[in-house]
């Protein structure tokens, strides 16, 4: 079963982004998609608005922040069975007990039950096609 470390299943949810990408202004690998500044570096701000905005729209109730995905990134990589040293340079950690803080405090039943439950982004059919 392919996990949400399979590098193939990262890169192939990537590919659509990366061909929308190239129609766009020279810029950082995410960026605004639209408008004036399209093509310019995406601010942090507006991430955590966006991300905001889609895990109310998600139903999530709790209060969330950008930062909580590394956190679950953690937990999805141990509960695959991942080492902890592993673990710890994907996150670029100094230190080991850094990661063990990342895993503590967190329901991993929780974190995988909504990922689990999501549905795929689904996009047309013609997306990302010159005609």
């Amino acid at each position: 079963m392919a996990g949400i470390a399979d590098p193939a299943t990262g890169w192939s949810s990537l590919h659509p982004w990366l061909v929308e990408r190239a129609t766009l202004p020279v810029g950082p690998l995410f960026c605004v998609i639209a408008g004036p500044t399209a093509g310019h570096a995406w601010s942090a701000s507006a991430a955590r608005i966006q991300l905001h905005q889609v895990a109310v729209e998600a139903g999530v109730r709790r209060r969330f922040a950008p930062h909580q995905l590394r956190h679950a990134h953690a937990v999805e990589l141990l509960r695959e069975g991942i080492p902890l040293p592993l673990i710890q340079r994907q996150l670029g950690h100094s230190h080991l007990s850094t990661t063990g803080t990342y895993l503590q405090g967190i329901s991993s039943e929780e974190i995988i039950s909504t990922v689990n439950a999501r549905h795929a982004p689904m996009m047309h059919a013609s997306a990302g096609l010159a005609l």
